[in-house]
């Protein structure tokens, strides 16, 4: 009696990873957009803004905190440099998120499961926070006597008159994810690459430490432009902190060789599985015993 094997379709794998691939894509692009249209709930509520901003500024008063002005004056030493500092918070934020997220999920997607979760929790109490503590930057609160530099230099991604702005909501300070995700990219990127060349024990290379000039500079921008608080930077990475501790990191052993939430072997594994099944199975014969076999049963 013959046996003929039905080779699994070529096109499974690919298939798996587009499915895999939208799925990640609409649960992003869902989350961000609840996570707008949360921040919108916010708007109207100007006075309690203005209000929490005077809390704030004079809580960073009493903590001895240095003015957010001290930052604004070193921009303001030249026009290319200011107008550099409002391309980066403009232009910088949601750009290097995404990059970073694709190259998790392309190179490393046990760590992409991970981050995504962590930035995931950090959005949803920033969202929480955002709604209960409605808050005005310190670009609009008279005492600090901050310049608008995004008006004023350019570029900037916010209207002149707040109540007018349908796209964001500019009373949403704290916490700050500009400094937060950016804190969590570097982190990621860190912790992923932990290991590799270079690296001795599993540990990271000091190279690996400039990843973390992404969230001081995006500290010294945020400020600089006005945009945020010093506390609102604080509350960011303590709920960070929070996020990290909740969600649990990668295991030694967790894949990063194949796509998020899959089961397969790798690839050199597949191969070795199609190599071994294709012996003695050609057109239904019989698989060929090897010699030791057969010596062993006599023949």
């Amino acid at each position: 009696m013959t046996a003929h094997t039905t080779p699994a379709g070529p096109a499974a794998g690919p298939r798996a990873a587009r499915r895999r691939l939208i799925r990640e894509l609409l649960l992003v692009a869902g989350f961000f957009t609840v996570y707008k249209a949360g921040r919108l709930l916010s708007t109207d509520r100007t006075g309690e803004a203005f209000r929490n901003a005077d809390r704030i500024w004079d809580a960073e008063r009493l903590l001895h905190l240095p003015g957010e002005g001290a930052v604004q004056q070193l921009l303001l030493h030249g026009d290319a440099l200011v107008t550099t500092a409002n391309t980066y918070y403009a232009a910088v934020h949601f750009p290097a998120t995404a990059l970073f997220l694709i190259w998790l999920y392309i190179r490393r997607p046990a760590h992409y499961l991970w981050t995504r979760r962590v930035l995931a929790v950090l959005t949803g109490a920033a969202l929480v926070l955002h709604l209960a503590y409605p808050l005005a930057p310190p670009r609009m609160l008279p005492a600090a006597r901050l310049i608008d530099t995004g008006q004023v230099y350019g570029p900037t991604v916010y209207r002149a008159a707040p109540d007018a702005d349908t796209l964001a909501n500019q009373f949403a300070a704290m916490p700050s994810l500009h400094f937060g995700w950016a804190l969590m990219l570097a982190i990621g990127v860190i912790v992923a690459t932990r290991g590799g060349k270079g690296t001795k024990g599993g540990k990271g290379s000091p190279r690996q430490l400039l990843w973390l000039l992404h969230p001081l500079v995006t500290l010294l921008v945020i400020v600089g432009t006005a945009n945020h608080y010093w506390i609102d930077a604080i509350v960011a990475a303590a709920l960070l902190g929070m996020a990290l501790l909740v969600v649990p990191r990668p295991r030694a052993n967790d894949r990063d060789d194949t796509g998020p939430d899959t089961g397969t072997g790798t690839d050199s594994e597949a191969a070795t599985g199609a190599d071994a099944g294709a012996e003695g199975a050609v057109r239904g014969l019989p698989r060929q015993k090897s010699t030791a076999a057969a010596v062993g049963a006599g023949k």
